[in-house]
């Protein structure tokens, strides 16, 4: 039986260097006023064109892991189309075609249902914008 439909709209500070965010306390702590113990789906969304939301490990060097496999598949140079910003700015465009901006995860008994080593993390690699936002949504 659904109970409805809970949004929330978070304002994040990534930074000014290329980095992988911890989003998972802020999940909790949203699931915990939200989704009172229910049996749901959060979803996470980041309404910008060079970001992604991706469930790793962290801690470990996963993250760390994560960039460098992201400089490997996509170079910070000069062979991208799009050229405004930081040199290279145009891989950070085609970034969410690898990591999309967007995960949906499975809530029982009003927490997440991830992995043990599981994350929810914001994956961003532009330098030039670090003010973010991200809408977590909890049906249930």
């Amino acid at each position: 039986m659904s109970h409805g439909f809970e949004t929330r709209t978070l304002d994040i500070t990534t930074g000014t260097s290329e980095t992988v965010y911890d989003l998972t306390r802020e999940c909790s702590s949203f699931l915990a006023e939200v989704a009172q113990g229910r049996d749901g789906l959060l979803n996470v969304f980041t309404p910008h064109a060079t970001m992604g939301v991706a469930l790793i490990e962290t801690g470990a060097g996963s993250d760390s892991d994560l960039l460098a496999a992201l400089h490997q598949l996509l170079p910070a140079d000069e062979r991208w189309q799009h050229r405004h910003g930081s040199p290279g700015h145009g891989r950070d465009h085609v970034m969410p075609a690898i990591v999309p901006p967007h995960a949906t995860i499975p809530v029982i008994g009003g927490e997440m249902a991830l992995g043990t080593w599981q994350s929810v993390c914001l994956v961003d690699t532009n330098k030039d914008n670090p003010q973010r936002q991200v809408r977590l949504s909890f049906l249930g």
